[in-house]
């Protein structure tokens, strides 16, 4: 995937070959910051305003101060999709960090954060949308501020790899046996016509695709419980499917080698992702809805 030349860098633009921060950069050394991954379809951005209230609420728990107002970021961002020229699939990292100063624990006093956003091309996984996709479960050892979007993310990617050494999309992750989310995205569980999900609480990041599909149930009157699901449940699960920005609603076919429903993407599931395309505007690469 290629990365766009032109970059956000604080409040500015440059090159992204002329990105440079110095090595005592707490980003680097404490995992010190907050991100968000936003989706950009034919050249415009979904969710952009979910994302940056997110983006905000994860800086003030933290205790970041940004260097510009939402409305202030917005404008960046939409110039940012401007100055490269963007009119295809891509996605949006933007990350904000305490600062560079001399390594301590204690917070530098009178340091601006640092501020940098790339924009990458992102091609729909088509594929995995029509089919669905492997899943495994592994123990949730994350820490207990899952709902801060933080750049402390070691235990997500040891998930993610486990996943995909074993041939598997997403590691689904659980604590004493009650499903939280995956590694990188939220996880719902479908059983005799209603949705199942761990609640929003502290231990969960409250995804945008999330909080997009608790619109589309109300439209589409389907049922939508914050009860959670345990691992157990997932043998006896009528569909399973995950959402997250980069993933969209991609249906969950397979879980530690148990075939969920018939093994195909069931009906609900197919909802979802139709509206989701609808919302979304997504006028190519229109999935089939064959159930």
């Amino acid at each position: 995937m290629s990365v766009y030349p032109i970059i956000l860098s604080q409040t500015k633009f440059t090159h992204r070959d002329t990105l440079n921060y110095p090595f005592e950069e707490r980003a680097m050394q404490f995992g010190d910051g907050v991100y968000e991954v936003v989706r950009i379809y034919n050249g415009n951005y979904y969710l952009i305003n979910e994302h940056i209230d997110r983006l905000f609420r994860s800086a003030e728990a933290v205790k970041i101060t940004l260097p510009f107002s939402k409305e202030e970021l917005s404008n960046l961002l939409k110039n940012l999709l401007i100055k490269n020229s963007v009119t295809t699939d891509a996605k949006l990292y933007l990350q904000v960090s305490r600062g560079s100063a001399p390594r301590d624990h204690v917070f530098p006093i009178d340091t601006e954060a640092n501020v940098y956003g790339y924009i990458q091309d992102q091609v729909r996984n088509v594929t995995g949308l029509q089919n669905g996709v492997k899943t495994i479960t592994q123990r949730d050892i994350r820490w207990e501020y899952c709902s801060i979007k933080s750049l402390n993310l070691l235990p997500n990617v040891l998930a993610k790899q486990t996943a995909s050494e074993h041939g598997a999309y997403e590691a689904i992750l659980h604590k004493d046996g009650v499903v939280t989310e995956c590694s990188s995205s939220n996880v719902y569980l479908v059983k005799d016509g209603m949705i199942h999900t761990y609640p929003t609480t502290k231990r969960i990041l409250h995804g945008c695709v999330r909080m997009r599909i608790e619109k589309f149930v109300k439209d589409l009157d389907i049922s939508f419980n914050e009860d959670g699901f345990s691992v157990e449940d997932i043998a006896i699960a009528d569909e399973m499917f995950l959402t997250s920005s980069t993933s969209e609603v991609l249906p969950i076919v397979t879980v530690d080698d148990t075939e969920i429903g018939n093994g195909e993407p069931g009906p609900i599931t197919r909802k979802l992702q139709s509206a989701y395309e609808k919302d979304a505007n997504i006028i190519h690469n229109k999935l089939e809805q064959t159930t």
